[in-house]
Protein backbone atom coordinates (compact mmCIF):
# COMPACT_ATOMS: atom_id res chain seq x y z
CA UNK A 1 0.00 0.00 0.00
CA UNK A 2 1.36 3.41 -0.98
CA UNK A 3 1.18 5.89 1.90
CA UNK A 4 1.80 9.65 1.87
CA UNK A 5 2.60 11.01 5.31
CA UNK A 6 4.82 13.19 7.43
CA UNK A 7 7.21 11.47 9.81
CA UNK A 8 9.75 12.27 12.52
CA UNK A 9 13.07 10.42 12.39
CA UNK A 10 13.86 8.68 15.68
CA UNK A 11 16.97 6.75 14.68
CA UNK A 12 19.07 5.72 11.69
CA UNK A 13 21.36 2.73 12.06
CA UNK A 14 23.93 1.72 9.49
CA UNK A 15 23.20 -1.74 8.09
CA UNK A 16 26.09 -3.67 6.57
CA UNK A 17 28.36 -1.23 4.69
CA UNK A 18 26.11 0.86 2.51
CA UNK A 19 22.55 0.84 3.82
CA UNK A 20 20.44 2.26 6.66
CA UNK A 21 17.58 1.12 8.82
CA UNK A 22 15.56 4.21 9.72
CA UNK A 23 12.94 4.23 12.47
CA UNK A 24 10.28 6.95 12.21
CA UNK A 25 7.21 8.03 14.08
CA UNK A 26 4.77 8.61 11.24
CA UNK A 27 1.67 10.75 11.24
CA UNK A 28 -0.33 8.06 9.45
CA UNK A 29 0.75 4.81 11.12
CA UNK A 30 2.74 5.47 14.27
CA UNK A 31 6.08 3.70 14.56
CA UNK A 32 7.57 2.36 11.32
CA UNK A 33 11.02 1.12 10.29
CA UNK A 34 12.40 1.56 6.78
CA UNK A 35 15.23 0.04 4.80
CA UNK A 36 17.30 2.51 2.78
CA UNK A 37 19.38 0.57 0.30
CA UNK A 38 22.79 1.95 -0.73
CA UNK A 39 22.47 5.10 1.37
CA UNK A 40 26.27 5.49 1.41
CA UNK A 41 27.16 4.15 -2.02
CA UNK A 42 26.77 7.04 -4.45
CA UNK A 43 28.04 10.54 -5.02
CA UNK A 44 24.75 11.81 -3.66
CA UNK A 45 24.96 9.80 -0.47
CA UNK A 46 25.25 12.97 1.62
CA UNK A 47 21.93 14.10 0.19
CA UNK A 48 20.38 10.81 1.21
CA UNK A 49 21.71 10.66 4.74
CA UNK A 50 20.86 14.30 5.54
CA UNK A 51 17.19 13.29 5.59
CA UNK A 52 17.77 10.91 8.47
CA UNK A 53 19.35 13.06 11.15
CA UNK A 54 17.74 12.85 14.61
CA UNK A 55 14.26 14.43 14.73
CA UNK A 56 14.21 15.48 11.08
CA UNK A 57 10.63 15.99 9.93
CA UNK A 58 10.02 14.28 6.61
CA UNK A 59 7.35 14.54 3.98
CA UNK A 60 7.38 11.15 2.32
CA UNK A 61 5.78 8.49 0.22
CA UNK A 62 6.38 4.92 1.28
CA UNK A 63 5.29 1.38 0.58
CA UNK A 64 3.72 -0.16 3.68
CA UNK A 65 3.18 -3.91 3.60
CA UNK A 66 2.24 -3.94 7.31
CA UNK A 67 3.65 -7.41 7.87
CA UNK A 68 6.00 -6.53 10.71
CA UNK A 69 8.98 -6.30 8.36
CA UNK A 70 10.99 -3.32 7.14
CA UNK A 71 9.13 -0.94 4.86
CA UNK A 72 10.52 1.06 1.92
CA UNK A 73 10.59 4.75 1.07
CA UNK A 74 9.45 5.68 -2.43
CA UNK A 75 10.14 9.41 -2.11
CA UNK A 76 11.50 11.53 0.74
CA UNK A 77 11.59 15.31 1.20
CA UNK A 78 12.23 17.64 4.12
CA UNK A 79 8.84 18.79 5.40
CA UNK A 80 10.38 21.62 7.45
CA UNK A 81 14.09 22.26 6.79
CA UNK A 82 15.59 23.18 10.16
CA UNK A 83 17.28 26.56 10.43
CA UNK A 84 19.29 25.91 13.60
CA UNK A 85 18.74 22.42 15.05
CA UNK A 86 21.52 20.89 12.94
CA UNK A 87 23.98 23.79 13.32
CA UNK A 88 23.59 24.91 16.94
CA UNK A 89 25.57 22.56 19.20
CA UNK A 90 23.17 22.90 22.12
CA UNK A 91 20.13 22.18 19.97
CA UNK A 92 21.87 19.32 18.19
CA UNK A 93 22.72 17.73 21.54
CA UNK A 94 19.14 18.18 22.76
CA UNK A 95 17.81 16.67 19.51
CA UNK A 96 20.11 13.66 19.84
CA UNK A 97 19.02 13.08 23.44
CA UNK A 98 15.30 13.56 22.75
CA UNK A 99 15.39 11.29 19.69
CA UNK A 100 16.98 8.54 21.76
CA UNK A 101 14.37 8.98 24.48
CA UNK A 102 11.55 8.80 21.93
CA UNK A 103 13.14 5.75 20.33
CA UNK A 104 13.19 4.03 23.73
CA UNK A 105 9.69 5.10 24.80
CA UNK A 106 7.34 5.11 21.81
CA UNK A 107 6.07 1.64 20.93
CA UNK A 108 2.80 2.45 19.15
CA UNK A 109 2.49 0.88 15.72
CA UNK A 110 -0.75 2.69 15.04
CA UNK A 111 -1.79 6.25 14.32
CA UNK A 112 -1.63 8.70 17.21
CA UNK A 113 -2.42 12.08 15.70
CA UNK A 114 -2.29 14.01 18.98
CA UNK A 115 1.17 12.68 19.86
CA UNK A 116 2.47 13.39 16.37
CA UNK A 117 1.09 16.95 16.47
CA UNK A 118 2.62 17.56 19.89
CA UNK A 119 6.07 16.41 18.78
CA UNK A 120 6.05 18.31 15.50
CA UNK A 121 4.92 21.54 17.20
CA UNK A 122 7.59 21.15 19.90
CA UNK A 123 10.38 20.53 17.38
CA UNK A 124 9.45 23.55 15.29
CA UNK A 125 9.48 25.62 18.49
CA UNK A 126 12.98 24.31 19.29
CA UNK A 127 14.22 25.30 15.85
CA UNK A 128 12.79 28.82 15.97
CA UNK A 129 13.75 29.92 19.50
CA UNK A 130 17.05 30.75 21.15
CA UNK A 131 16.35 30.11 24.85
CA UNK A 132 16.01 26.33 24.84
CA UNK A 133 17.92 25.12 27.92
CA UNK A 134 14.78 23.67 29.52
CA UNK A 135 13.23 22.34 26.31
CA UNK A 136 14.04 18.67 26.89
CA UNK A 137 12.76 18.76 30.47
CA UNK A 138 9.41 20.26 29.49
CA UNK A 139 9.04 17.95 26.50
CA UNK A 140 9.71 14.84 28.56
CA UNK A 141 7.26 15.74 31.32
CA UNK A 142 4.60 16.63 28.72
CA UNK A 143 5.32 13.39 26.86
CA UNK A 144 4.15 11.42 29.89
CA UNK A 145 0.61 12.60 29.10
CA UNK A 146 0.75 10.45 25.97
CA UNK A 147 2.60 7.58 27.62
CA UNK A 148 0.04 7.28 30.41
CA UNK A 149 1.87 8.38 33.55
CA UNK A 150 1.63 12.16 33.71
CA UNK A 151 1.91 13.28 37.36
CA UNK A 152 -1.43 13.69 39.10
CA UNK A 153 -1.35 17.36 40.06
CA UNK A 154 -4.69 17.44 41.86
CA UNK A 155 -3.04 17.59 45.31
CA UNK A 156 0.10 19.45 44.32
CA UNK A 157 0.22 21.32 47.62
CA UNK A 158 1.53 18.20 49.37
CA UNK A 159 5.30 18.37 50.03
CA UNK A 160 6.37 15.01 48.57
CA UNK A 161 6.00 13.33 45.18
CA UNK A 162 5.51 9.58 45.21
CA UNK A 163 7.21 8.15 42.10
CA UNK A 164 5.47 4.80 41.63
CA UNK A 165 1.91 6.19 41.75
CA UNK A 166 2.77 9.58 40.28
CA UNK A 167 0.98 11.59 42.99
CA UNK A 168 1.80 14.28 45.53
CA UNK A 169 1.48 13.02 49.11
CA UNK A 170 1.57 14.44 52.62
CA UNK A 171 4.08 11.99 54.10
CA UNK A 172 7.41 10.81 52.73
CA UNK A 173 8.04 7.14 51.92
CA UNK A 174 10.99 5.32 50.39
CA UNK A 175 9.66 5.89 46.85
CA UNK A 176 9.15 9.63 47.33
CA UNK A 177 11.22 12.56 46.22
CA UNK A 178 12.43 14.79 49.02
CA UNK A 179 10.82 18.18 49.57
CA UNK A 180 13.37 20.10 47.48
CA UNK A 181 13.12 17.67 44.55
CA UNK A 182 9.33 17.78 44.77
CA UNK A 183 9.37 21.57 44.61
CA UNK A 184 11.54 21.43 41.47
CA UNK A 185 9.19 18.97 39.82
CA UNK A 186 6.17 21.08 40.74
CA UNK A 187 7.79 24.11 39.08
CA UNK A 188 8.55 22.07 35.96
CA UNK A 189 4.97 20.84 35.63
CA UNK A 190 3.77 24.44 35.62
CA UNK A 191 6.13 25.50 32.83
CA UNK A 192 5.47 25.88 29.11
CA UNK A 193 8.09 26.30 26.41
CA UNK A 194 7.49 30.04 26.14
CA UNK A 195 7.84 30.89 29.85
CA UNK A 196 10.81 28.76 30.85
CA UNK A 197 13.81 30.91 30.01
CA UNK A 198 15.37 31.33 33.48
CA UNK A 199 13.32 28.84 35.47
CA UNK A 200 16.23 26.73 36.75
CA UNK A 201 19.93 26.90 37.52
CA UNK A 202 22.32 24.36 36.01
CA UNK A 203 22.36 22.16 39.12
CA UNK A 204 18.55 22.24 39.26
CA UNK A 205 18.30 21.14 35.63
CA UNK A 206 20.67 18.28 36.34
CA UNK A 207 18.60 17.24 39.34
CA UNK A 208 15.39 17.43 37.32
CA UNK A 209 16.82 15.36 34.50
CA UNK A 210 17.74 12.61 36.96
CA UNK A 211 14.25 12.79 38.47
CA UNK A 212 12.60 12.48 35.06
CA UNK A 213 14.77 9.55 33.98
CA UNK A 214 14.09 7.79 37.29
CA UNK A 215 10.37 8.45 36.83
CA UNK A 216 10.43 6.97 33.32
CA UNK A 217 12.31 3.94 34.65
CA UNK A 218 9.59 3.39 37.26
CA UNK A 219 6.83 3.40 34.66
CA UNK A 220 8.28 1.96 31.44
CA UNK A 221 9.24 -1.70 31.46
CA UNK A 222 12.72 -2.22 30.05
CA UNK A 223 13.48 1.50 29.89
CA UNK A 224 17.06 2.23 28.83
CA UNK A 225 18.83 5.43 29.79
CA UNK A 226 20.06 7.26 26.68
CA UNK A 227 23.71 6.86 25.68
CA UNK A 228 23.65 10.54 24.67
CA UNK A 229 23.03 11.59 28.28
CA UNK A 230 26.74 12.22 28.92
CA UNK A 231 26.98 14.45 25.84
CA UNK A 232 23.99 16.48 27.01
CA UNK A 233 25.53 16.93 30.46
CA UNK A 234 28.79 18.17 28.97
CA UNK A 235 27.02 20.76 26.84
CA UNK A 236 25.10 22.12 29.81
CA UNK A 237 28.08 22.36 32.15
Amino acid sequence: MLVKTKAIVLSALRYQEKSLVVKCFTESDGLKSYYVRDAFSSKKSSQKTIYFRPLTILDMEATHKNKGTLEYFKEVRLAFPYLSVNTNMLKTSIALFVSEMLHNCIKEEEQNQSLYNFLETALLWLDSHDEVVNFHLILLIELTKFLGFYPDNSEHEHPYFEMTEGVFVAYQSISCLNAHETALLRRLIDLKFDNSTKAFHVTERQALLKIILDYYAFHLHGFRRPKSLDVLREVFE
